[in-house]
């Protein structure tokens, strides 16, 4: 791969799965069958558990805006970090009332791109104990 296609193809996804309009479908050409994402430490298996992880955290946060920060992958192309920034409003996340507040989620993706350009592993992590303590207003 070249020194920016796995980056070029993790933008991709970024683009046609989360920026608007959102497109669920581009996952079944973008990420491989055998899938797996962990996020918080839970693992979601195959492509199409998680098209509907996906759908059910979009369905979430009304009028979600989706903004890459960083891109950077290591030399081999195997792997791509990105910073990433959604904002919206509340619609029920983490089982909070669907106020319609502002809300705004940073995080971090760990990608493993495949030779063939397929997106394989995902790891998440974000910021979700501040969004969290945010809307109920739990103190720390």
């Amino acid at each position: 791969m070249s020194s920016s296609a796995s980056i070029d193809i993790v933008h991709t996804f970024w683009s046609e799965v989360w920026q608007s309009p959102q497109n669920l479908d581009a996952i079944d050409h973008l990420v491989a069958e055998d899938f797996e994402i962990v996020s918080g430490g839970v693992a979601i298996r195959s492509r199409d558990q998680f098209k509907q992880w996906i759908k059910d955290f979009q369905s979430k946060i009304t009028d979600l805006e989706f903004e890459i920060i960083e891109t950077f992958q290591n030399h081999d192309g195997t792997r791509v970090a990105s910073r990433w920034r959604v904002t919206g409003k509340n619609n029920g996340i983490m089982g909070t009332e669907a106020n319609q507040v502002p809300i705004e989620m940073l995080g971090t993706a760990v990608w493993s791109v495949l030779d063939d350009g397929r997106l394989h592993r995902n790891w998440v992590e974000r910021n979700a104990w501040e969004v969290y303590r945010e809307l109920t207003k739990v103190s720390a």
